[in-house]
């Protein structure tokens, strides 16, 4: 129970901090960038840390940029359908789907 306040207490501190940079920082849309993620990353790299070492939260840093790869390139995606195909919000996301499993667990599968 202790580790998921201390990842609430954190998380909370680290999403406060996110949300100025974003507010400082220009466009706008960055703000969101800006949010959540980040914060709640550290905040779990964190607690990983202090619970079970370095090597433990080498292995999931990694992990987490795998996985912003594989966002990434399904947000492409993602955008070539909606801009491109015309399909709507909910097509182009679940036709895209496949591209964010098979690049995830791709790198997963070469790196695992």
């Amino acid at each position: 129970m202790s580790e998921y306040l201390i990842r609430f207490l954190v998380g909370g501190l680290l999403v406060s901090l996110f949300s100025i940079i974003g507010d400082v920082v220009r466009p706008k849309s960055f703000a969101g960038l800006f949010g959540a993620a980040p914060s709640v990353a550290l905040a779990t790299l964190g607690v990983a840390w202090a619970e079970h070492g370095a090597s433990y939260v080498g292995v999931q840093a990694t992990a987490m940029i795998w996985g912003a790869v594989a966002l990434a390139c399904y947000s492409i995606v993602v955008c070539q359908l909606l801009m491109r195909a015309q399909l709507g919000a909910l097509a182009a996301t679940l036709v895209a789907l496949p591209v964010w499993l098979l690049v995830a667990f791709g790198f997963h599968a070469v790196a695992g």
